[in-house]
């Protein structure tokens, strides 16, 4: 590289933490490479997929409890994650910036708490609060009810 920075976006893909094989002690083992780019195995998860992974997941779980206490009733939450990398001139790089996008899908409760509930979600997530970049959030709300919410 000439000196110069680089962005990457990076999108979490489809199937999500969802583990291979066994291995002693956990119940699956992961099976990790690097990212294509450093000539990896793209069907192995890379770290950055992994930080992506557990940081939409622990947003989900936090989300889920805070829902909960609030009489909100989830029946579906998917979630887009993507990432920005910079690239350095020396081959390193780091996280620029994470954006999680759920798609929470709510069978009783208050639209507008259920949207609320994800900043409250937020600030109770241990992985976004021990990364060193902003992790943004872009949810959208549901009802499980209305046909022109799907």
């Amino acid at each position: 590289m000439d000196g110069q920075s680089r962005h990457r976006n990076l999108r979490l893909p489809r199937v999500r933490t969802r583990p291979r094989r066994p291995r002693g002690g956990k119940l699956h083992e992961l099976a990790g490479s690097s990212d294509r780019t450093f000539h990896g195995d793209r069907e192995r998860w890379n770290p950055e997929e992994l930080l992506l992974a557990a940081l939409s997941q622990c947003h989900l779980l936090s989300y889920l409890h805070v829902a909960s206490s609030r009489g909100i009733v989830v029946v579906a939450y998917t979630d887009d994650a993507v990432g920005e990398m910079r690239q350095t001139a020396d081959g390193g790089g780091r996280f620029t910036e994470a954006t999680l996008r759920p798609v929470v899908t709510i069978a009783a409760g208050d639209p507008a708490d259920a949207l609320d509930a994800h900043h409250e979600a937020s600030a109770k997530c241990f992985i976004a609060a021990s990364v060193n970049f902003p992790v943004h959030h872009e949810p959208v709300i549901r009802l499980a009810d209305d046909p022109a919410s799907s």
